[in-house]
C-alpha cells in the first residue's frame, strides 16, 4: 500500500525538481548574458530603469496612448523609439517625452507614419526577432550576444556596442533573413 502512494509524490518531486532545474540553466544564461556584456552591470541597470521610465510617460501622454504605438529601448543611454503615429506631431510629442527624461544620451527616432500595428503583425514581430537573435548568436563572424535586436513591423532595429566590422557583419546577417523588410543600425562603436 506504501509504494502505491509513494509514486505520485515521487512524481510531483521530480516534476518539482524539473521546473528548479529550468529555472537555474534560464537564470545561468541570463547570468552569461550580463556578465558577457560589453556594458557594466550598473550600466545595464540604468538602461532597464530608463526603459521602463520612458515607456511609462509615453503612456502617461493621452494622446499617444489612444493613436500611436510606440516602444522605446535603450542601450548605453542610447534611446530607440519605435511603432507607428498617425502623424508628425505625435511623432515629435513622444521625441520631446523621450528627451525630456534625464540621461537620454542620444534619440534614435525611428516612429514611422501610420496606423499602430494590429496583433498579428505583432506576433510575427516577436517570431522574427527570435529568427534573427537566432541567427546572430549562432554565426561564428559575429557576436550576437553584443546586440540587441528590436522588429517594428518587419523592420530589424540592431543596437549594442560594437566595432565597425561587427556592426556591418550584423546588419549582413539580418538583412538576409527571409521576412526582414529593412535593417536600422543604432549602434554605439567602440
Amino acid at each position: 500500500m506504501k509504494k502505491i502512494t509513494l509514486l505520485p509524490l515521487l512524481l510531483i518531486c521530480l516534476v518539482l525538481l524539473q521546473g528548479c532545474a529550468a529555472v537555474v540553466v534560464g537564470a545561468g544564461v541570463g547570468a552569461a548574458a550580463v556578465a558577457h556584456d560589453r556594458r557594466t552591470v550598473g550600466t545595464q541597470l540604468d538602461d532597464k530603469t530608463l526603459t521602463s521610465r520612458i515607456n511609462t510617460a509615453l503612456n502617461e501622454n493621452a494622446n499617444l496612448k489612444k493613436y500611436a504605438h510606440i516602444n522605446a529601448y535603450v542601450f548605453n543611454g542610447v534611446t530607440l523609439l519605435v511603432g507607428q503615429a498617425p502623424n508628425d506631431d505625435l511623432k515629435r510629442q513622444a521625441q520631446q517625452v523621450a528627451e525630456s527624461l534625464p540621461h537620454v544620451t542620444k534619440l534614435h527616432n525611428q516612429i514611422r507614419i501610420g496606423s499602430p500595428t494590429v496583433t498579428s503583425t505583432r506576433t510575427h514581430d516577436i517570431w522574427l526577432a527570435t529568427k534573427v537573435r537566432s541567427v546572430l548568436l549562432t554565426d561564428k563572424s559575429v557576436d550576437g550576444l553584443h546586440i540587441k535586436v528590436i522588429v517594428e513591423d518587419s523592420e530589424v532595429f540592431l543596437m549594442g556596442l560594437v566595432t565597425r566590422q561587427e556592426s556591418n557583419q550584423a546588419v549582413e546577417v539580418a538583412r538576409n533573413i527571409d521576412g526582414v523588410a529593412r535593417v536600422v543600425k543604432a549602434f554605439e562603436y567602440l
